[in-house]
């Protein structure tokens, strides 16, 4: 039986997004892997959240998270504005820099899977000279089609014998959550963590949008310019829906659950 969700949860279209800060987040990763606990973590932007609200599969899967970070702007100010004060951005890139850097001063290990053939390695590189003393203890870039039952297995077989504290998964939007969630009872590193595009960010392979942009919920125009074609469907179409779905969540003409969320604990 699952350990009680650390953090409160917010109902944001029936994802459960946890009440926490980036400081909040760091402790909580830092505890379970001194536990040697089994826990995931999604880094839920509106599009995760999207994503999981059309699909009561992914809603599970999502909401069984150890947690589930506020990445997005919208969300931290919705969840403020749900009595969550305390919410503070909890962003993938910046999760990752802030845990990496615990790490280091731990002597915690790190598996890198996912990104572009290449990027992994790439990763390791930066992260390494970023953080003196971090331990990389693998890296895989997956082909971009599915595994056969076989590979899966091998590569299952190959994070297990790395012996990593922290598995960072980089698939992309839903296929992390998926992946990290079929995975959760194969692997034995304490904490598997979701961060989408902060391969590319930490590589510089993909420019982050400016601070002051990030700040005012603006990252979104940033990334439609740098990537218009890849992008436009989540900006242009998903972001207006998210807002109308959560005007009818906010006046009650819309009620989804918080299927699958875990009791919440103290936190």
């Amino acid at each position: 039986m699952s350990a009680p969700a650390p953090f409160p949860r917010v109902n944001i279209l029936g994802v459960g997004i946890s009440a926490i800060n980036l400081g909040q987040a760091v402790a909580q990763i830092e505890r379970w892997i001194a536990e040697g606990a089994r826990e995931y973590v999604v880094v839920a932007c509106v599009n995760d959240v999207m994503h999981a609200h059309s699909n009561p599969a992914l809603r599970r899967m999502t909401n069984a998270a150890g947690m589930v970070t506020p990445d997005g702007m919208p969300l931290v100010f919705l969840s403020r504005w749900l009595g969550y004060s305390q919410v503070d951005r909890v962003y993938g890139p910046d999760l990752m820099l802030a845990v990496s850097a615990m790490m280091a001063e731990r002597g915690y290990r790190s598996f890198y899977y996912g990104g572009a053939d290449g990027v992994p390695e790439q990763l390791a590189a930066a992260m390494t000279a970023r953080f003196p003393g971090l331990i990389v203890s693998g890296t895989y870039s997956p082909p971009f089609r599915p595994l056969t039952p076989e590979e899966d297995a091998a590569i299952v077989a190959q994070i297990n014998a790395a012996r990593p504290d922290v598995v960072w998964v980089a698939l992309g939007c839903p296929k992390q959550t998926v992946w990290m969630a079929e995975h959760r009872d194969r692997l034995d590193a304490p904490v598997l963590i979701g961060v989408g595009a902060a391969f590319d960010f930490h590589t510089g392979r993909i420019p982050q949008a400016p601070r002051w942009m990030q700040r005012h919920a603006l990252e979104w125009l940033f990334r439609l310019k740098t990537e218009p074609r890849r992008l436009w469907r989540r900006y242009l179409i998903y972001n207006p829906l998210f807002v109308w779905y959560v005007l009818l969540q906010l006046t009650g003409l819309r009620r989804v659950p918080l299927d699958g969320v875990r009791e919440q604990g103290d936190g």
